[in-house]
C-alpha cells in the first residue's frame, strides 16, 4: 500500500502555482487591450467644440444698422412708404357640382394691384379679373374686402374695382409721369409673386417704346421694359421709380418657363392717367371715332379690298355730316352698292380695324381728321369731326 503523505504535499503545490500564472496572464492581456483601445481612441475621437462663450475672450463689436449706405436707406424708404398702396387680388368664380346642386367657389387667378385714391379704387390688370365672378382685395393690413368692378379697359389691360374700406385704411399711391423716363433708371416693382406678399423687386429701366399683345389683339404701344423680376401674382402691380412715384402698371413677362427671366414689362402710367377717371366716372373709356361701322378685317381681304370698307354709318355722326357713304344691301342680303373704302387718316395708312384705332388714339374727342376714302375707283377726302363711340 502505498502513502501519499508527502508526495500529496507536493503535489499540491503545482496546481496553486499554475493557477496563480493563468490569473496573471488574464490581468496581462486586459490591460494590453485597455492601452490599444486608448490609443485607437485619442486617434478617431471627435474634436471637442469650442466653448459657446469665453469668458477671458475681448467683448464683440456690434456694428449699428446706420451704417446703411444712402441708396439702401433710400429704397426702404421707398417700399416703406408705397407697400401699403399695394393689394392682394383673388378672383373666384361660382360653379355648381355636377350631381348635387350645391354651390361652391372655384379659384380662377391672383394677382396684385394699388390703391388709387381714398374713394376704394384699385388698379389692377384685366387679364387678373377677367374670369372671375367675384373679387376679393386684401390690404397691407391683412383685412379682406370684397371688391366690384367699376370698369376695364381690355385693349390696354387695365381694371378697376372698388372696396368698401374706411377712409383711413386706404393710402393711395403717389402717381408720376412716363412719357420722360430714361433707359437705365431705377425701378422697384412690389408685388405678390405666388402669393407671396409684399415682395419688392430692383431693376432698371431695360428700354421703352417696346409693344406687347393685349388679351384682345391688339398692340400696347409705348410699353416699358424692366429687368426688376416679376412673376406670375405681380400682375396689375406697381412699377415705381426712385422717388416712389407710379411709372407703370407690371403686365407680362417674357419667358418660356413662365418665370421671371428678366425681361418684364408694364404699361406706362401715363395710359392709366389718360383711361383710369373714365372708367372711375363712366364705368367705360369714352374713345373718340368717325361713327361709322366697318366690315371685319378678313371679310374685306376676302373679296380683294385692300383698306377698311364701310357698312354702315351713324346718323348724325360726324361721317355722316362729311357725306361717307355705307354699303347696301337689298332684301336678301346681296350686295347691291359697295360703300367707301378708308385709306387714310390725315397721313397714315390703315389697313386694318385695330390700325384705325391706334391712329385715333392719339386724339381727343371734339378733333377733326382728314379721311381719304375711295368710291367707285376715285380717291377722295372728307373732313370729319371725331365723337364718342361705345
Amino acid at each position: 500500500m502505498i502513502t501519499g503523505g508527502p508526495d500529496r504535499e507536493y503535489d499540491r503545490y503545482p496546481v496553486q502555482t499554475y493557477q496563480r500564472s493563468r490569473g496573471l496572464s488574464w490581468v496581462i492581456m486586459l490591460g494590453v487591450w485597455v492601452v490599444v483601445f486608448l490609443l485607437v481612441w485619442s486617434f478617431v475621437r471627435p474634436e471637442q467644440p469650442a466653448p459657446l462663450h469665453d469668458p477671458n475672450a475681448e467683448p464683440r463689436v456690434v456694428t449699428p444698422r446706420a451704417d446703411l449706405v444712402a441708396d439702401e436707406k433710400a429704397t426702404i424708404e421707398i417700399f416703406r412708404e408705397a407697400s401699403p398702396a399695394v393689394v392682394y387680388i383673388t378672383s373666384t368664380e361660382l360653379g355648381r357640382s355636377f350631381f348635387g346642386v350645391d354651390v361652391f367657389e372655384i379659384p380662377r387667378g391672383a394677382g396684385s394691384g394699388f390703391i388709387y385714391d381714398r374713394d376704394g379704387h384699385i388698379v389692377t390688370n384685366f387679364h387678373v379679373i377677367q374670369d372671375g365672378t367675384r373679387w376679393t382685395v386684401t390690404l397691407a393690413d391683412e383685412s379682406q374686402w370684397p371688391a366690384r368692378v367699376v370698369g376695364f379697359e381690355p385693349d390696354k389691360d387695365i381694371a378697376v374695382l372698388k372696396i368698401e374700406a374706411p377712409k383711413e385704411r386706404l393710402k393711395p399711391i403717389t402717381v408720376g409721369t412716363s412719357h420722360d423716363l430714361q433707359v437705365g433708371q431705377k425701378v422697384l416693382a412690389i408685388g405678390n409673386p405666388f402669393g407671396f406678399d409684399q415682395t419688392l423687386t430692383l431693376g432698371v429701366v431695360s428700354a421703352l417704346g417696346r409693344e406687347i399683345e393685349a388679351v384682345t389683339g391688339r398692340k400696347i404701344r409705348g410699353v416699358i421694359q424692366t429687368d426688376a423680376a416679376i412673376n406670375p401674382g405681380n400682375s396689375g402691380g406697381p412699377l415705381l421709380d426712385s422717388a416712389g412715384r407710379l411709372i407703370g402698371v407690371n403686365t407680362q413677362i417674357a419667358s418660356p418657363s413662365g418665370a421671371s427671366a428678366g425681361i418684364g414689362f408694364a404699361v406706362p402710367v401715363d395710359i392709366v392717367n389718360d383711361i383710369v377717371p373714365d372708367i372711375i366716372r363712366y364705368g367705360r373709356v369714352l374713345r373718340p371715332g368717325l361713327g361709322v361701322n366697318l366690315f371685319q378685317d378678313r371679310q374685306t381681304r376676302r373679296v380683294g379690298i385692300r383698306g377698311l370698307l364701310i357698312d354702315s354709318v351713324a346718323e348724325n355722326s360726324g361721317a355722316a355730316q362729311a357725306g361717307l357713304r355705307g354699303t347696301a344691301v337689298d332684301r336678301r342680303g346681296y350686295i347691291r352698292q359697295l360703300g367707301d373704302v378708308i385709306v387714310k387718316i390725315d397721313d397714315q395708312e390703315v389697313s386694318t380695324v385695330n390700325g384705325l384705332k391706334d391712329v385715333l388714339e392719339s386724339h381727343k374727342i371734339g378733333d377733326e381728321v382728314r379721311v381719304t376714302y375711295i368710291r367707285d375707283d376715285e380717291v377722295r377726302e372728307a373732313r370729319v369731326k371725331l365723337q364718342y363711340i361705345n
